[in-house]
């Protein structure tokens, strides 16, 4: 790599940087807030694209962003899993949160089937509403193949309609015949992202959100087996068709279970930690996938899409309703 293309692949990483800058800046107004800044950073990127096309020179540096540094947001987001809370307090939600991730894969895939949707987008969404939203989106991406458009449309998706949910939730929510822990557990088996979760429940008391993030914390952890299982189903995929494309392994899946496991028994345990490092470690991460995501959203051309996003969103959008009506009985 030459002084040029040196250059140009540091503007690529900046130039996403500075969309992350911008969207966690802009969570601090309260119609952002509730948008959250992932959604956000990809909402400016994908409006740059529009306006101003896609920077062609610093390519390098963008998708540097979008793959590489994705990756190790991810292994960083395990820190945020607390396992030792999900096996001593929450096995029941751990089986109730198994029962959502099915729920939800299998009737976003029958509806997108019966809509004839685009069958990439429809399973982005179904993990993403069935496990932890964008993260989950940006896990399982890399290992079906993903386009990086259509995983760029799947976080812009599952942040609106989560939003809307969760908006809908608090609204709902006091006029519910339901204590507030039960309504915590709801929001929690619900709820596409983590922060809808907390928009949703932090309103109803300490008690009801200390419950919803432990169900949401029980999805987040059925993400690990969840990825193996499309890893083998690929390889199968691929083996009957005689496709040539390996499926690699993922590999910075292992590192968000050490991550997990480290953060759970190891840091503040045997390993004595600064005050606020375990805090400034999340900032960064949730820095870093907001880089991503606002390298996903420069390869939105929304010219080129037309409908191919509708079908998905309707199977995604009625797999959320009935989620709420179905977790809603299960409490």
């Amino acid at each position: 790599m030459n002084l040029n293309q040196t250059t140009n692949w540091i503007s690529g990483v900046l130039f996403t940087a500075v969309f992350a800058a911008l969207g966690l800046l802009l969570i601090q107004l309260p119609i952002f807030q509730h948008i959250g800044a992932l959604a956000t950073s990809i909402l400016l990127a994908i409006l740059y694209r529009q306006l101003f096309g896609y920077p062609n020179q610093l390519r390098t540096g963008i998708q540097f962003s979008t793959k590489k540094l994705l990756r190790v947001a991810i292994i960083l987001f395990g820190l945020k899993l607390n396992l030792d809370v999900v096996f001593n307090e929450g096995l029941g939600l751990l089986i109730r949160g198994a029962c959502t991730i099915i729920f939800a894969l299998i009737v976003t895939m029958l509806l997108a089937k019966w809509f004839k949707g685009n069958k990439t987008i429809s399973m982005l969404l179904a993990v993403g509403t069935g496990v932890c939203g964008a993260a989950a989106i940006a896990a399982v991406s890399p290992i079906i193949k993903s386009e990086e458009e259509d995983t760029a449309l799947s976080v812009g998706i599952i942040a609106l309609v989560g939003t809307i949910f969760g908006i809908s939730y608090t609204l709902i929510g006091p006029l519910l015949p339901i204590s507030a822990e039960a309504y915590g557990i709801w929001s929690g088996l619900s709820l596409h992202e983590i922060a809808h979760v907390a928009l949703a429940a932090a309103p109803a008391g300490e008690d009801a959100l200390a419950m919803a993030l432990l169900a949401k914390l029980g999805r987040v952890l059925l993400l690990i087996p969840l990825c193996f299982i499309l890893v083998y189903w690929m390889q199968r995929k691929n083996k009957d068709q005689n496709a040539e494309t390996n499926v690699s392994f993922p590999w910075f899946l292992l590192g968000f279970i050490i991550m997990s496991f480290l953060g759970s028994y190891v840091f503040g345990h045997s390993i004595t930690l600064p005050e606020n490092s375990l805090t400034i470690v999340s900032q960064i991460t949730t820095f870093l996938l907001a880089m991503a995501m606002s390298g996903l959203g420069l390869n939105v051309d929304l010219k080129s899409i037309g409908t191919k996003t509708l079908r998905p969103l309707l199977a995604m959008f009625i797999t959320s309703v009935l989620l709420s009506i179905v977790t809603y009985f299960m409490l």
